[in-house]
């Protein structure tokens, strides 16, 4: 099995601790935009290939590798849930940092600032969904670590105010398979 993408990606980053999870012999081939943009119709990381199944998305990869080790891929609505909001404020927050880094100021531009305003509820829900529900070591759990560390990694969001999300963070980083996925040091 061969994976497409970078070190520092939280998607890519979830598909290696699903990856070493099931015990799954993979390769991880380090792709940057432009030649994602050439191998893959979403112009995105990951992307995969194992034999002849080629897959274009994180969701779609983690299927795969949960199911083909025997195991479930999403337990229940819920589960499903948490991952999609952990998606969604993943999404805002990589486009708001690409458009920075492209020069464009979020607070000049009405989309970036909803896009900011996105994140900030996300987080605030997610807050509020993790202190009612309790967190349990799961695909959506694990996104919501992969997404959090992304975030601080890349000085995107201070989750200071979100003492339970601060914690599970803290829980998760004390695991193997996420401290071994790490992004590299600045």
């Amino acid at each position: 099995m061969q994976l497409f993408g970078s070190y520092t990606s939280p998607y890519v980053r979830h598909c290696r601790i699903a990856l070493s999870e099931t015990g799954t012999e993979f390769t991880l081939t380090e792709t940057d935009h432009a030649a994602s943009a050439k191998q893959s119709p979403a112009q995105r990381v990951p992307f995969m290939e194992d034999g002849n199944v080629r897959l274009h998305d994180s969701a779609s990869i983690l299927k795969y590798v949960r199911e083909r080790a025997g195991q479930a891929w999403m337990a229940d609505v819920q589960q499903y849930d948490l991952f999609c909001l952990c998606n969604t404020a993943l999404d805002a927050t990589i486009n708001v940092f690409l458009l920075e880094r492209s020069g464009v100021d979020p607070q000049s531009n009405d989309y970036l600032k909803r896009q900011s305003g996105r994140i900030r509820t996300t987080v605030e829900a997610l807050e509020a969904l993790a202190a009612e529900r309790g967190l349990q070591w799961n695909d959506g759990s694990i996104r919501l670590a992969c997404f959090m560390d992304w975030a601080i990694y890349r000085q995107r969001f201070d989750f200071s105010a979100y003492p339970t999300l601060t914690q599970w963070l803290k829980e998760a980083s004390a695991r193997d398979e996420f401290k071994a996925t790490a992004p590299p040091p600045q």
